[in-house]
């Protein structure tokens, strides 16, 4: 229906007669002679209609209205230099019509094409025309073009493509599991894959050596702006490697990636350790892009003539006094900004937040009459701050201050501009074991198929047990993570043994896979990337709904098919099940 693109056509075309199509972006009526600017996937060309030229073709654009679809013949000239739109790739050119087809008209639209301040739901109703804004198939363009250089790096390192269940068996993976029922075997379900997990070392066993996916994964878990229920990642498995092997491969996979995208990376990449990361940063993912580091000042008071600080110190497996120097803080904040600061800490545990400010005459702030001169100097040491700087503390059990101190720091360097435009990676490595639950008892903290480093095995303190586990870290957002699996059964058997699980509750939750492992299984390890996190910080959006054709909601719906929905009885009873809605809840 063509004869080219709209914005494959420049001045070496003037002269020729096309035949375009597309949408009318704009219409102007500008004294008889009509603009239009035509629209397709490459970008604008602008169309006049000149009675002059051609009435029949005049009379049908003085027809058509935003968003119509329309098919054109003219000819290609050039604007005149004091007319040409140095903003627009043809805008040397513009083509005069000769003919004109209205192959579809638009009603009113509910908002203008490209308008991202109208409310996003409504902008997922009519997905289709959020859809039409140029930047949003930029954004898919660019998302097609990392997948295809992903695809064809995995294949020229001999990785086979391999498509795994989507109806598979509901096991243990961290998030809850989207159940499908069966109709032919009533009261049992099916579950769709939080991840290939289990098959993919099937497959290692299996002899394939090199497995790759791009896959739909899905997780029935609580959504942010980084999260969907059905999400697409990257799946790899490696045999005979060690996590040197992995991690090299990955690097290579993700530097194709992102040169697909425009952005060289440098490898090797940095590595630092789960307790480096957490005692610095206060995170597992921690954003490196600026220089904000903590620093462990718990010994400093010891001999604090405040009590609750001295208890505090005198437990330094549990709890944690944290310190972080902040460069002309008190240039920035006023005592009103410094309260807000202590609100924001407040909402994630913290009793308060104590600061010192170094001023001209001295340090000034409350916590400096708690602390000896000796600690006073210490701190100096330990810190290098100049007049201008704050150092802010916080004090009490571990994981509350290293969480709290993290997202502090994160949102001083969002106050004070502080955060680089780049791409700053790192891996995050020897990650523990096992975590405690609510009740204190260990639960992995990936899967109970990673390997475990056993130079540190103590089965008197778990939480000390290191794993061969590795994330992939950009920007403060994890993009990915792997690890070593188990492939040994005795080793097997001390974790389900840690976890208090039995042999028969194994092999009723993971039969298959501890089957598998016992015919020859390989040292096996792999990694899993999360495509559409990647593709979000590539498209410089925070939210992945962005960079995902149809998502759903934060709520986990969509409003372009209204799913999900009831469906009628007839269903229901083919599948042996009857809807009980909560007592609160009615149709």
């Amino acid at each position: 229906m063509r004869t080219h693109y709209c914005a494959e056509l420049n001045e070496n075309n003037i002269g020729e007669k096309v035949k375009l199509t597309g949408w009318v972006n704009s219409y102007r009526d500008h004294g008889g002679v009509i603009f239009i600017d035509l629209r397709d996937k490459t970008g604008l060309i602008q169309l006049v209609a000149d009675p002059a030229e051609s009435s029949e073709a005049h009379k049908i654009a003085d027809q058509v209205r935003d968003e119509y679809v329309i098919t054109i013949e003219g000819l290609i000239r050039d604007r005149g230099e004091a007319l040409h739109n140095p903003r627009l790739k043809t805008g040397k050119i513009e083509v005069v019509v000769e003919k004109m087809t209205i192959e579809n008209k638009s009603e009113v639209l509910p908002f203008a094409i490209g308008d991202r301040a109208v409310n996003e739901e409504l902008r997922l109703k009519y997905r289709y025309l959020d859809l039409r804004d140029p930047k949003m198939f930029k954004t898919f363009q660019l998302r097609s073009k990392v997948s295809m250089a992903i695809r064809n790096y995995l294949n020229q390192n001999d990785f086979l493509d391999v498509e795994t269940p989507i109806l598979t068996k509901s096991t243990p993976e961290g998030a809850r599991d989207y159940l499908v029922p069966s109709r032919v075997h009533p009261g049992e379900f099916y579950a769709l894959p939080q991840s290939p997990q289990l098959f993919k070392q099937i497959l290692m066993v299996s002899g394939f050596d090199r497995y790759f996916q791009i896959a739909k994964c899905f997780r029935d878990e609580d959504l942010r702006a980084d999260r969907q229920p059905e999400f697409t990642q990257v799946d790899l498995e490696m045999s005979f490697v060690n996590q040197d092997d992995v991690i090299k491969q990955v690097e290579g996979m993700v530097s194709a990636g992102f040169e697909a995208a425009g952005v060289k990376i440098k490898t090797p990449i940095e590595r630092i350790t789960y307790a480096y990361a957490m005692e610095t940063y206060g995170s597992d993912k921690p954003d490196l892009r600026f220089d904000l580091p903590m620093v462990d000042v718990i010994n400093l008071f010891e001999d604090s003539n405040n009590e609750i600080f001295s208890n505090i110190a005198k437990d330094k497996k549990k709890n944690r006094f944290k310190a972080l120097k902040v460069k002309g803080a008190d240039n920035h904040y006023s005592r009103k900004q410094l309260k807000e600061l202590e609100n924001f800490v407040r909402k994630f545990g913290a009793a308060g937040l104590a600061y010192i400010q170094v001023k001209e005459d001295g340090l000034k702030g409350p916590l400096a009459k708690f602390m000896s001169e000796t600690s006073l100097n210490k701190l100096l040491e330990l810190t290098k701050p100049e007049v201008g700087d704050i150092i802010f503390f916080g004090a009490g059990d571990k994981k509350v201050v290293l969480d709290y101190m993290g997202r502090l720091r994160i949102k001083i360097a969002e106050d004070m501009n502080l955060i680089k435009d780049e791409y700053k990676f790192v891996w995050v490595v020897d990650f523990p074991m096992f975590e405690a639950d609510d009740n204190g008892n260990p639960t992995p903290l990936h899967h109970p198929f990673t390997m475990p480093n056993m130079d540190t095995w103590d089965e008197e303190d778990f939480e000390s047990i290191q794993s061969i586990a590795y994330d992939l870290v950009l920007n403060g957002y994890e993009i990915g993570g792997g690890s070593i699996r188990i492939h040994k059964e005795e080793i097997q058997e001390k974790i389900f043994k840690m976890l208090n699980m039995t042999k028969e509750e194994a092999e009723e939750k993971f039969g298959f896979l501890l089957d598998a492992l016992k015919f020859g299984a390989p040292a096996h390890g792999g990694f899993a990337l999360g495509l559409d996190r990647v593709l979000m910080i590539l498209s410089n959006t925070t939210n992945i709904r962005d960079v995902i054709a149809f998502p759903k909601t934060q709520k986990a719906t969509c409003p372009l098919t209204e799913a999900p929905s009831e469906v009628e009885r007839k269903q229901l009873r083919e599948l042996n099940i009857r809807v009980k809605l909560p007592s609160n809840e009615t149709k």
